[in-house]
């Protein structure tokens, strides 16, 4: 039989997982939005060097082999970055599962342990 006070119980516990997980899942993003925000500095301060010593150079060749070495370095630094955000978003969504984990657990115990019940009332 629904036990109304139980509903009370669970809703609460609902409540505070959701929480939960909201909190961990907003502390990632934060950690995400902090990340990019330094990467985009140093970027552009690599940028800005970049050009600055793009500018002294004196000849074609040379202006070529820095911008290819440039490259290759940025592209490097991005590459880097993506695996660095990947994991960042992996884990978040792992932490963002744990509360509900616990909580879909103990409804399963509930739902086996109430089913058992069922089937004893049943056999007697």
């Amino acid at each position: 039989m629904f036990k109304f006070d139980d509903a009370n119980v669970y809703g609460k516990e609902a409540m505070d997982t959701l929480l939960k997980s909201y909190s961990s899942t907003t502390k990632g993003f934060q950690a995400i939005a902090s990340e990019t925000a330094e990467y985009s500095k140093k970027a552009y301060e690599a940028n800005v060097a970049h050009m600055e010593a793009l500018m002294s150079v004196r000849s074609i060749e040379a202006a070529v082999e820095l911008n290819t070495s440039f490259a290759k370095s940025m592209m490097e630094g991005y590459l880097a970055e993506l695996n660095k955000l990947g994991e960042m978003y992996s884990d978040i969504a792992k932490q963002s599962y744990v509360p509900a984990q616990a909580v879909a657990a103990k409804a399963v115990e509930t739902v086996k342990s109430n089913a058992s019940k069922a089937a004893a009332a049943a056999a007697a």
